[in-house]
């Protein structure tokens, strides 16, 4: 797996681990200019570290869907170009907000995820969406963010078992998941992100064809 330019591996206190390059948002240690990925606190950061190839080379104009407080996706602006962030509740954008005084190329929205029509006028075509977003319907959300994704465009996205069904087995909650993807996705790769977040699957995939 390569990482994409603006990633690296950093020691912080004796333990390696991924980091990039901007100013703390959650407390992260830090080496120099380079701040810790923590992937405990981070899904994409769990991806990665899972060894899962997310395709990205850095410098991409990425969507990222259900953004709270930044923890991850001002990671993400700190290798990426311009990098649209969408949070649905206020209290978590105040903190985006903070996160987005040092990231030019950070553009917190407050918006909601299952409405992309609400934001269309501002999102420009993009090369990655990132999901993270912990409601019903993930997969569906997906779908209907596909309209701001390139041909050959990623989706990275995090499946959280127990917003679909909290009575359910998580793979059976999955492979539902999965299947509804499919109609929009290609899916390239999933994987469980155990350890670092229990009943989570990443998923690498590409837009079909219209």
């Amino acid at each position: 797996m390569t990482l994409p330019a603006g990633v690296e591996r950093h020691d912080f206190d004796g333990e390696t681990s991924l980091a990039t390059q901007g100013q703390p948002v959650y407390g992260e240690r830090t080496d120099g200019d380079w701040r810790r990925w923590d992937p405990h606190r981070s899904k994409l950061g769990a991806m990665l570290e899972g060894g899962m190839d997310i395709g990205l080379e850095g410098g991409e104009t990425v969507l990222y869907l259900g953004a709270a407080a930044g923890t991850t996706v001002s990671h993400v602006a700190d290798f990426s170009g311009p990098t649209y962030a969408v949070e649905f509740a206020p209290r978590p954008v105040r903190e985006l907000l903070d996160a987005a005084e040092s990231r030019q190329n950070l553009f917190p929205l407050l918006k909601d995820a299952r409405k992309p029509e609400s934001y269309a006028h501002v999102v420009e075509p993009v090369d990655v969406i990132v999901q993270d977003v912990a409601t019903r319907g993930q997969a569906r959300v997906a779908a209907l963010n596909r309209r701001f994704l390139a041909d050959d465009g990623r989706l990275l996205a995090a499946i959280k078992a127990r917003s679909e069904d909290v009575t359910a087995e998580p793979e059976t909650v999955f492979d539902s998941v999965r299947a509804e993807l499919g109609s929009a996705y290609e899916l390239l790769e999933t994987a469980r992100l155990d350890p670092f977040h229990e009943d989570h699957l990443g998923v690498v995939a590409r837009p079909r064809e219209e």
